[in-house]
C-alpha cells in the first residue's frame, strides 16, 4: 500500500510537468487548480492473489460499473503485478481520467481512485486577426460539453498552426490554457500569436550556366519579396508552389532544347527569426538537343501521314522544344476529333542520339473507330431549364463527333453568362467503343444585376443611375430589365424584354419602351443654366436570327416623339407675352443654333444590325473577335429623314502569363435627306448628331469632345476676357461623323489579389467627332448700340434714356445687352488622345470600376475629366 501511494504521488507531480510540456506551457490562472495529468502505470506493485471486491472512488459523472467495465479485472479473478498494471493502462487509455490509482492490492479488496477529466464549458480564441474564428473552429476537435483530453488539445494546436502555415505564417504560435470552473468544468483558451507572413527573401539557383538567375526566377510562380512586389501574392512561401516551380523550371529548359534537365534538390530554409525563407535550387542542365527527323505515322484511314507531316510546326535542325511536342499532340488529336475520331490517341516516340545531340520524333496515331454522340448529359443547372443549355450545343444525339463543334458549344454556353468560368464539356466512352457521352457539369452563378452608378464631374455635378436586370428570367434565358437615370444632365425611365428563342426557334424577339429627358446646360458665374431640353417618348420592336454559326442579323422598328424646347425665362425676348411682340427665341441670348433646334417631331425609323462574333465569352472575352454594322433609316413616315450608319470591331488576345490585350475601333456617319439649302443651318438636327466623350473616351467629360460654341464676354476695357473667367457658356453641338478607338491590357495579379476580384488594366483611347456646318453664331461688340440702356414704350419700341439716365413717362427702363463673342471650335478630325489606368473590383457589394485618365491630345473647347467610378451588385 505504501508503494502504491508513493507511485501515485510521483504520477501527480509528473502529470503537472507533462501538461506544461506537451501543450507548450499550459498556463493555469492563480484562481484555478490544474487538473493532474495521467501517468504511466506503476511498476513493482507487491502482492498477488484473488480479487475479493472492487470499489470506485472519486467518480463524479461516471457510474462505478462503467469505470469497472473499462478494465479486465473482475471479482474472483486471480491477479498479479502485471494484471494490475494492465488495468491501470486500460483506464488511462479511455482518456476519461486525469489521474488513476489502484489500492488494496495486498488484501484483494481493490480500490480504484479516479480523477475525471473536466468537461469543456467553452472554446475561446484570442489573438486571431488574420484568420477568423469561422475558419479555425471547424478544425478544432475540442468542443463544448465534451471531455477535455490532452491528445485532442495537442491535435488542435497542430491544426491551428497548420492553418497559419497554409497562409504562409510559419512564425505563428499557439498556447493553450485552461481555466478551471466549478463542477469540474473548464474553459479552453487558445492564445494565438499569428506573427508576420513569411516571405521568400531570396531564391538561389546553383548549377545554371545557360541562363542567368533573373531569367529563371521570372519563370517561377514564387517571387522574391521586394518593394516592387506589393501587388503580387506569390512572395509568400508555399510548399505546393515550391513543387510547381520545379516543374516550371523543367518546362522552361525543355522548351530551350535541354532534354536532360533535372532539378537535383530544392531546399527551403527558414531564417533564424522565422520571418522569411531562403530557397535554394540545385539544377543540372545537361546537353542541348536539336530536332532530327520528325514524322507522322497514322493508322487512321482518313489521316494520310504525308499530309499531317506538312502541318508539323517543327523542322529538322530546330532546337528541341517539348512544348511544341505537347501542342502537336493536342493539335493532332483535335484534328482527328474534327473527323469524328473522339478517342484518337497521338503518341510521340523519341529516338535520341547523344553523340550528335539530336532527337528524332515520330508521332504515332493508333487506329480508332469513328465515334458518334450517344448522349448529352447536363448536370448542375438547378435554376436554368435544361433546354436553355441544350439548345446551345452544336451537336445532338446521333451526330458524328466533332471536336470543333464541341468547343463551339462550350463557348456558346459560356457566353450565356449563367454559369462558372472555364466551363468544360467532358468526353467519356459510351456503351460501345464507337459511342461518346458528352457531359457538362455546371455551376450556376447570379444572373440578376442590380446596378447603382454614381459619378461627379465639373459639368454635371452629381449623377446616379439605378437599373435592375434579370438575364435568365424564370430559368428560360429571357431578359427583363428596367432602369432609372437621374442627374442634372439627364433623366430617363426604360423597360425592356427579350425572348431569345421564340417558340423554341432560334429567333429572338423583344421590345423596349422609354421616356428620356435630356437637359443641355452651361454655367454662367458658376450658376447652372439649362440651354435646351429634349424629351423623347417612344418604343422599339426588334427581332434577331442567326445567318451562320458566327454571323447574326437583327432588324428593328422604332417610333419616337421628340420635343426640343428652351427655357423661355432665359432665352425668349418676351416670355410672359404681355407686350405686343410675340414670345420668340432670342438669338442674342440663346444663339441661332439653339433657336433653330426648337420644335416637335415624329421619328419613324427602321434599321438592321449585322454581327460577326467569334468571342469565347460575350461578357468577359479573352480571345476572339467581333465586327458589327448598324444602319437606321428615318423616313418611314414621320417628319425627319436621315440615314445613320455605325460600325465597330473588337479583337481580344491572350498574350500569355494572364495578360489580355484588346483593341476596339468604331465609327459612324449620319446623312440627312431633308433640304436645308438657304437656311444656313446643318441639315442634321442637333439631337440626331454624334457626340463623343465619357464613356467611349475616358479622360474627357460627357460630350466633352468635338464641335461646340464658346461664348466669351468682353471686359470693361473692351477686350475679350481670357481663360475660364471670361467664358460665359460652351455648348456641345455634335457632328455628323465620328471615330473612336481603344487599346487596353488587362494585367494579372498575384493569387491573393486575384482572389479579391481585382483586375487592373492600362489603356489608350483615341477619337474625334466632326463634320458639321459652321453654325450661325452671334456676337455683340462693345460698340453695338444694343449694349446701352434702353427705354421700352407701350408699343414695344425702344428709345434711349435722357442724358440724366432717366426714361420718359410711359416707358420702362431696360438694361443693355452685355457684349460677347461666339466662337465655333472643335470641328476637326484631328485625334484626341487619352491614357490612363483602371481597376475592376468584384467587391462584396457588386462590381466596382475606377478609371483615372489623362487627356494627352485635345483641341480648343474640349472638356476633360480625370476620375470616374461606378458600382453595382448582382443577385
Amino acid at each position: 500500500m505504501t508503494a502504491i501511494k508513493e507511485n501515485s504521488t510521483k504520477r501527480r507531480l509528473c502529470s503537472v510537468l507533462l501538461m506544461g510540456t506537451i501543450l507548450g506551457g499550459l498556463a493555469v490562472p492563480a484562481y484555478a487548480q490544474p487538473a493532474p495529468a495521467p501517468q504511466a502505470p506503476a511498476t513493482g506493485l507487491p502482492g498477488t492473489g484473488t480479487v475479493r471486491s472492487i470499489a470506485v472512488s472519486g467518480n463524479q459523472r461516471l457510474e462505478p460499473e462503467t469505470v469497472i467495465s473499462y478494465m479486465q479485472l473482475r471479482v474472483g479473478d486471480a491477479y498479479d503485478r502485471e494484471s494490475v498494471d494492465q488495468a491501470l493502462r486500460d483506464l488511462l487509455e479511455t482518456e476519461l481520467f486525469a489521474d488513476v490509482t489502484i489500492g488494496g492490492v495486498d488484501t484483494g479488496n481493490i480500490i480504484i481512485r479516479v480523477v475525471e477529466n473536466p468537461v469543456i464549458n467553452r472554446i475561446v480564441l484570442e489573438g486571431n486577426k488574420r484568420l477568423k474564428a469561422d475558419k479555425i473552429n471547424p478544425e478544432i476537435r475540442l468542443a463544448p460539453r465534451q471531455i477535455f483530453t490532452r491528445s485532442k488539445a495537442r491535435a488542435d494546436v497542430a491544426r491551428i498552426i497548420e492553418l497559419y502555415r497554409r497562409q504562409g505564417r510559419f512564425a505563428a504560435q499557439v498556447e493553450p490554457k485552461i481555466i478551471q470552473l466549478d463542477q469540474n468544468r473548464v474553459d479552453v483558451v487558445f492564445e494565438i500569436s499569428e506573427g508576420p507572413k513569411s516571405k521568400v527573401r531570396q531564391i538561389n539557383i546553383i548549377g545554371n550556366e545557360a541562363f542567368p538567375d533573373s531569367d529563371l526566377r521570372g519563370e517561377m510562380y514564387t517571387q522574391q519579396a521586394r518593394l516592387t512586389s506589393f501587388f503580387s501574392g506569390n512572395t509568400s512561401y508555399d510548399p505546393d508552389r515550391l513543387a510547381a516551380d520545379q516543374q516550371k523550371l523543367r518546362q522552361f529548359y525543355l522548351t530551350q532544347g535541354y532534354a536532360d534537365f533535372r532539378v537535383i534538390s530544392a531546399v527551403a530554409e527558414l531564417t533564424p527569426d522565422r520571418r522569411d525563407f531562403i530557397i535554394t535550387y540545385v539544377v543540372e542542365e545537361g546537353e542541348r538537343y536539336k530536332f532530327a527527323d520528325v514524322k507522322v505515322e497514322s493508322e487512321i484511314r482518313d489521316f494520310k501521314s504525308e499530309d499531317m507531316q506538312q502541318l508539323l510546326p517543327m523542322k529538322a535542325g530546330d532546337w528541341y522544344n517539348a512544348k511544341l511536342i505537347e501542342d502537336t499532340v493536342t493539335s493532332l488529336n483535335e484534328t482527328a476529333g474534327l473527323f469524328g475520331y473522339a478517342f484518337a490517341d497521338a503518341q510521340p516516340d523519341f529516338s535520341r542520339d547523344p553523340e550528335k545531340k539530336t532527337m528524332s520524333v515520330t508521332f504515332k496515331i493508333a487506329e480508332a473507330p469513328r465515334v458518334y454522340v450517344e448522349r448529352i448529359d447536363i448536370n448542375g443547372n438547378t435554376n436554368t431549364r435544361d433546354k436553355v443549355v441544350r439548345r446551345e450545343f452544336r451537336l445532338v444525339e446521333g451526330d458524328p463527333f466533332n471536336s470543333v463543334r464541341v468547343k463551339r458549344s462550350r463557348d456558346r454556353i459560356q457566353s450565356l453568362g449563367f454559369f462558372q468560368d472555364n466551363l468544360e464539356i467532358e468526353q467519356t466512352e459510351g456503351s460501345a467503343p464507337d459511342r461518346v457521352i458528352l457531359t457538362t457539369n455546371l455551376e450556376e452563378r447570379s444572373t440578376g444585376e442590380l446596378q447603382l452608378s454614381a459619378g461627379f464631374s465639373s459639368l454635371e455635378r452629381f449623377l446616379i443611375n439605378a437599373s435592375i436586370q434579370q438575364r435568365n428570367f424564370m430559368g428560360k434565358g429571357q431578359v427583363v430589365r428596367a432602369s432609372v437615370n437621374y442627374s442634372t444632365y439627364s433623366k430617363s425611365v426604360e423597360l425592356g424584354f427579350t425572348e431569345p428563342y421564340l417558340f423554341d426557334r432560334n429567333i429572338a424577339l423583344g421590345f423596349d419602351v422609354y421616356r428620356r429627358d435630356f437637359n443641355s446646360f452651361n454655367f454662367i458665374n458658376n450658376d447652372r443654366n439649362t440651354t435646351y431640353e429634349q424629351v423623347t417618348t417612344g418604343g422599339q420592336l426588334r427581332a434577331g436570327f442567326p445567318v451562320t454559326e458566327y454571323v447574326s442579323m437583327a432588324v428593328r422598328y422604332g417610333l419616337n416623339h421628340d420635343k426640343v424646347t428652351l427655357d423661355e425665362d432665359l432665352f425668349f425676348s418676351d416670355p410672359d407675352g404681355a407686350g405686343p411682340l410675340p414670345a420668340v427665341c432670342d438669338p442674342l441670348i440663346a444663339g441661332r443654333y439653339l433657336c433653330e433646334s426648337i420644335g416637335t417631331n415624329i421619328v419613324s425609323s427602321v434599321g438592321y444590325s449585322l454581327e460577326y462574333n467569334t468571342l469565347n465569352n460575350r461578357l468577359r472575352p479573352t480571345r476572339g473577335q467581333r465586327a458589327l454594322i448598324h444602319q437606321d433609316f428615318a423616313g418611314l413616315g414621320g417628319s425627319i429623314h436621315y440615314l445613320r450608319t455605325r460600325a465597330s470591331a473588337a479583337k481580344y488576345w491572350n498574350i500569355g502569363r494572364g495578360f489580355i490585350f484588346s483593341a476596339n475601333v468604331e465609327g459612324g456617319y449620319v446623312h440627312s435627306f431633308d433640304d436645308s439649302e438657304g437656311s444656313g443651318q446643318d441639315p442634321v438636327r442637333l439631337i440626331d448628331r454624334f457626340f463623343l466623350g465619357e464613356p467611349q473616351m475616358r479622360g474627357f467629360d460627357i460630350r466633352g469632345i468635338g464641335p461646340r460654341v464658346l461664348r466669351r464676354r468682353y471686359g470693361a476695357d473692351g477686350a475679350l476676357v481670357p481663360g475660364k473667367e471670361g467664358l460665359i457658356s460652351q455648348d456641345a453641338i455634335g457632328g455628323r461623323a465620328y471615330y473612336a478607338g481603344r487599346a487596353e491590357i488587362e494585367i494579372p495579379l498575384g493569387a491573393g489579389i486575384r482572389e479579391m476580384g481585382l483586375r487592373p488594366s492600362v489603356f489608350v483611347d483615341i477619337g474625334s467627332v466632326f463634320g458639321i456646318k459652321d453654325p450661325n453664331t452671334t456676337s455683340i461688340l462693345p460698340s453695338d448700340p444694343r449694349t446701352q440702356n434702353r427705354c421700352i414704350g407701350a408699343n414695344g419700341q425702344s428709345t434711349p434714356p435722357s442724358d440724366a439716365g432717366t426714361c420718359p413717362t410711359g416707358t420702362t427702363p431696360a438694361g443693355g445687352i452685355s457684349p460677347f463673342q461666339e466662337k465655333f471650335v472643335g470641328d476637326s478630325p484631328k485625334p484626341r488622345l487619352s491614357v490612363g489606368f483602371g481597376i475592376n473590383w468584384n467587391s462584396p457589394f457588386g462590381p466596382f470600376r475606377i478609371d483615372i485618365a489623362k487627356a494627352i491630345l485635345k483641341e480648343e473647347g474640349d472638356d476633360t475629366k480625370l476620375f470616374t467610378f461606378n458600382v453595382g451588385t448582382a443577385f
